[in-house]
């Protein structure tokens, strides 16, 4: 409820600030870092000059926690909320979310329509997808002059590969992560953890390196604990990563082996007091030249099919980008799909199971 206080006053603040100086505004509520970086220059500045609507910004470390607390509060402050597949689909289960018509979305350059650009599961009722990212393993180059990590199973060992890792405070992604560093094949990885033994198996696994764990909630920490370094391996989103080994030059490799994909987008709380401009943001920042821009500042890949080849250069170096983004050739092929089902229908009991095992 604090972060819902907090996000509130920014909100009030910042609008009355704007509203003084257009006769429009928007509030997006965003994860920060240099993913809100992204959209502040591919979506939020282009935006404001296309339409005059003023964009305000409040950060949270995962946006569905504080859209669930001011719609049941009877309180919403945001317009627009980037959030992970996975509550999307749940918020809207739920009654959270506005529902979106997809024909307010751009067509393609060459005129196909936006539901038929969009990859697969791209479009649901209540979300509208901006990118594909993932958690990926990733390690201190400098700390391992010798033998380089290079899967799930090295991440768990601590023998081998000294160290303390960080990791997402949470079941998700940790509990597949966990299966595959176990031996699971990744194909089969959700079918052994749809089971009561693949579950325990999985915190069996986490038991063998939850001492050397730091546990992070904000996407900025992974990268900041490796330069510290105060962990050599992290568990984390492939764009921090990527960001501050190619924009701040740290010696930062990424694992694809064991990637575990999803997609992220925008959602509008029910109740938004900008519903209208809501939508005309989703419809802007979504058009193939503005997710390939963005692409160009993070390394998430774009989710409409013609958006891959306006993809350039990484932003300000003579560097190719798309070898590096999730849906690569050569990236894809070695991770799996968050299966977005599974957790819709089980988040609640593995995060309870979860939190109970990491206060035992």
């Amino acid at each position: 409820m604090k972060k819902l206080l907090i996000a509130t006053t920014a909100f009030a603040a910042l609008a009355t600030a704007a509203s003084a100086q257009s006769g429009g505004v928007l509030n997006v509520l965003d994860w920060g870092g240099a993913y809100g970086q992204s959209h502040a220059v591919a979506y939020n500045a282009p935006f404001e000059a296309e339409t005059g609507i003023r964009i305000t910004v409040a950060d949270a470390d995962n946006p569905a926690t504080p859209i669930k607390a001011m719609v049941e509060a009877g309180n919403v402050t945001a317009d627009v909320a980037s959030v992970e597949y996975a509550d999307a689909v749940r918020l809207c289960d739920e009654g959270a979310l506005e529902q979106i018509d997809p024909s307010v979305l751009s067509a393609a350059a060459d005129g196909t329509a936006a539901a038929d650009d969009f990859i697969e599961g791209a479009i649901t009722d209540c979300f509208v997808a901006t990118d594909v990212y993932s958690m990926v393993l990733a390690y201190d180059d400098s700390k391992f002059p010798d033998a380089k990590p290079a899967s799930p199973a090295d991440f768990f060992d601590t023998a081998k590969f000294p160290g303390k890792r960080t990791m997402r405070k949470g079941a998700k992604f940790n509990l597949e992560l966990a299966l595959m560093a176990d031996g699971v094949a990744p194909a089969e990885v959700y079918d052994v953890l749809a089971t009561p033994e693949g579950v325990d198996r999985a915190f069996a696994k986490l038991d063998t390196i939850k001492n050397d764990v730091i546990w992070w909630e904000a996407g900025a920490q992974p990268p900041q604990l490796l330069a510290d370094g105060e962990v050599t391996m992290a568990y984390a989103f492939n764009g921090r990563i990527f960001n501050a080994a190619i924009g701040e030059n740290k010696p930062f490799n990424i694992i694809w082996n064991g990637q575990i994909y999803e997609m992220e987008g925008w959602v509008i709380p029910k109740g938004a007091p900008n519903k209208d401009n809501a939508l005309k943001y989703i419809e802007f920042s979504t058009r193939p030249e503005q997710l390939a821009k963005a692409a160009e500042h993070i390394s998430y890949g774009p989710p409409r099919k013609s958006s891959a080849s306006l993809v350039g250069n990484v932003a300000g170096k003579d560097v190719p980008m798309s070898p590096h983004l999730p849906t690569s050739p050569g990236n894809i092929e070695q991770g799996i799909a968050s299966n977005l089902d599974f957790w819709v229908d089980h988040d609640g009991e593995l995060s309870e199971r979860f939190n109970a095992w990491l206060a035992g």
